[in-house]
């Protein structure tokens, strides 16, 4: 589910997606590469603004793996659940390489997505 992103509200450049764990912690699981202009627009209609009370106010992301560079994202709402395209490569049940954001799925809520470590995303390790 998406989390976070990086750009603005209007225009988003990159998703910093997240899945509930089994305590209902929103935790990080990646973030895609850099959005096309087709998918920005697309999820810009739907993306709505976090307030104070957001899982992740307050955490510290890198840009990259093993990055000491900081991502500053915006925190949206994690309501919308979107596709992504990955490989297998997982450390700690987060994905090491960025994500492909495939589509946003309208059709799909919070509630269907497995709890972190569980299903198709990756486990934890």
């Amino acid at each position: 589910m998406i989390g976070g992103i990086t750009g603005t509200l209007q225009r988003p450049q990159l998703l910093v997606l997240g899945r509930y764990d089994q305590d209902g912690r929103l935790r990080a699981v990646g973030r895609t590469t850099p959005l096309k202009p087709d998918a920005a627009r697309q999820l810009a209609d739907h993306l709505t603004a976090a307030g104070a009370d957001h899982p992740w106010t307050g955490v510290r992301f890198t840009a990259t793996w093993g990055s000491r560079e900081s991502l500053v994202p915006i925190l949206v709402v994690p309501e919308l659940v979107a596709e992504i395209s990955a490989d297998t490569a997982v450390d700690w049940g987060a994905w090491r390489h960025s994500l492909r954001f495939v589509r946003l799925c309208l059709d799909v809520t919070v509630a269907d997505v497995p709890p972190f470590g569980e299903g198709a995303a990756p486990a934890a390790g």
